[in-house]
């Protein structure tokens, strides 16, 4: 009896955690730390109109049956900048071009471009960046609870950061 009521409330423990999309393997990352990666300096200054760049990342996901992968940043966060080059690696980017559309938005100093965050479901004050928002083209959000799993993104691995994003591609 009573290891029928730890099962029961395993199984029920499990149905309450966050469901992720069916995740698929992600590439091989070739750079074993951020340290042999090059980070830019800039990344989010001038990036142009933020609604404009989520709309067609959404138009396009629908088009091309992709997910939308909003990466909320600024220049000042060294993890924003570590995740843009972990992204931007060949293998990385071919990876991410065939399962998402990408916005790339600036949030200032957690000031600008809220409203992005908000018309996803993400009401609540901006914590801390990068945050990734995934997102249907139905503009449901995929990943809610897991916003700012990579706000430590320099402490990660390139692979780790790699895997994670592969989790939620479909």
């Amino acid at each position: 009896m009573i290891l029928r009521s730890m099962l029961v409330a395993a199984v029920a423990l499990v149905a309450a955690l966050p469901t992720r999309a069916a995740g698929i393997a992600g590439p091989h990352v070739s750079v074993a730390s951020i340290n042999d990666l090059t980070v830019p300096d800039r990344v989010f200054d001038g990036v142009g109109d933020a609604d404009r760049a989520v709309d067609a990342a959404l138009a396009n996901a629908a088009r091309d049956h992709k997910l939308v992968l909003v990466d909320l940043g600024a220049d000042w966060c060294a993890d924003c900048r570590i995740l843009s080059a972990v992204m931007a690696l060949p293998e990385v980017s071919t990876f991410l071009n065939a399962h998402y559309e990408t916005a790339v938005v600036n949030v200032g100093r957690m000031n600008k471009n809220l409203q992005v965050p908000a018309r996803f479901g993400v009401i609540d004050k901006l914590e801390a960046v990068p945050a990734i928002l995934i997102v249907t083209p139905d503009g449901t959000l995929a990943n809610r609870g897991h916003v700012e799993a990579l706000v430590d993104a320099r402490r990660m691995t390139p692979q780790g950061i790699s895997d994670w994003l592969a989790s939620w591609a479909r």
